[in-house]
Order: structure tokens, then sequence, then C-alpha cells
């Protein structure tokens, strides 16, 4: 029985690393880019996390430090499978960039001036750009079918103050986790009467 579960452990974290490493290896353009591709991976794909928990998981990669990528994967892989699991979707997230980084960097000088570089960098652009608008429609859709009237404005307001007042991200990302603790408590104390 005990190496059924430890075949079956090992199984998944193989999964889970390999997931990590050909997300990563293949997502340019941030973070928010690889949420999308973890969530048809992880939610649709493999189904270990729920359509309703990676709103959540995604909350909470974006409102601590780093890059949101490995925070994802520290989530993601904990929930699957405890501080090793973290570990792995770690490794696995880091190891693409770090060596294509290292490569990279070996060869800038002699790349950075030419002509077809720099019109493919522009076209994976213009193709970042439609992936995050799909994050941002399938993210802020999720929120909208919920019908809470208080999320949805809450989803509209962040918008305005991000987009068109230009208030920091991160402002607007400690306000809004303000609010969901003050609705939360709320809610507490009404279910409690």
């Amino acid at each position: 029985m005990g190496g059924a579960l430890m075949n079956q452990r090992l199984r998944l974290l193989r999964k889970l690393f390999l997931s990590t490493l050909y997300l990563s290896a293949f997502t340019f353009g941030g973070g928010y880019v690889i949420i999308t591709l973890m969530k048809q991976k992880f939610v649709d794909h493999y189904h270990w996390i729920e359509e309703e928990e990676m709103p959540d998981l995604v909350a909470i990669a974006q409102s601590t430090p780093g890059a949101i990528a490995v925070n994802g994967a520290i989530v993601i892989g904990y929930k699957l499978a405890g501080p090793l699991g973290a570990l792995v979707a770690i490794v696995g997230t880091v190891l693409p960039p770090f060596v294509i980084i290292s490569l990279l960097s070996l060869c800038y000088e002699t790349f950075q001036g030419l002509y077809a570089v720099q019109k493919i960098l522009e076209g994976m652009q213009a193709g970042v750009g439609a992936v995050i608008a799909a994050v941002a429609w399938d993210m802020g859709r999720g929120v909208v079918e919920e019908r809470d009237t208080v999320s949805t404005v809450i989803l509209a307001a962040s918008f305005v103050a991000a987009c068109f007042l230009e208030i920091n991200v991160v402002y607007i990302i400690l306000f809004c986790g303000l609010l969901g603790v003050v609705r939360t408590l709320l809610e507490k104390r009404r279910a409690a009467k």
C-alpha cells in the first residue's frame, strides 16, 4: 500500500514538474500569459484545480512579492503536493527562463541589432497582448457570471482606477483584499445571527 501511494505521489510530482517546465519554456510575455496556460493545463486538462478556485489562486499569486508565474506555480504546487510540490513547481518554472536568459546573454551583442530579431519580438508582443486580453476577459466574465453585484462593482471600479485614474495596481490589490476581508467578516456576522 505504501509503495503504491509513493509511486502515485512521484507520478504527480513528475507530471507537475514537466507541466510547469513546459508552460514556462513556451510562454513569452510575462506572468499573465502563463496564468491562462496554467488554467488550461491544471483546470481544463488535468482537473487538479476547480474552475472557481483559479481566480483565488491567481489573486494569491498576484498579491505576493515576486514573479506571478513563480508565485502561481508555488500556490498550485503546494495545493497539489505540499511543500515538495511547491519546490518541484518552482524548479520547473524557473529552469527554462534561467537557461534561455543565460544562453541569450552570451549572444546579446550579436542579436540586439538584427532587424529580423527586432521584428520577431514585435510580433510576439502583439500575440502577448492578445493572450493577456483573453485572460482579462475570462477572469472578468467569471466575476460577472457569478451575478454578485458587489464583485461586479469592485471589478468595474478597479478597472477604472487602473486604466483611467492610473492608480498603482498594488494599491488597488491591497484595497480589494481589504474589501474581501471586510465582506467575509460581515457575512460571518450575518450568518451567526
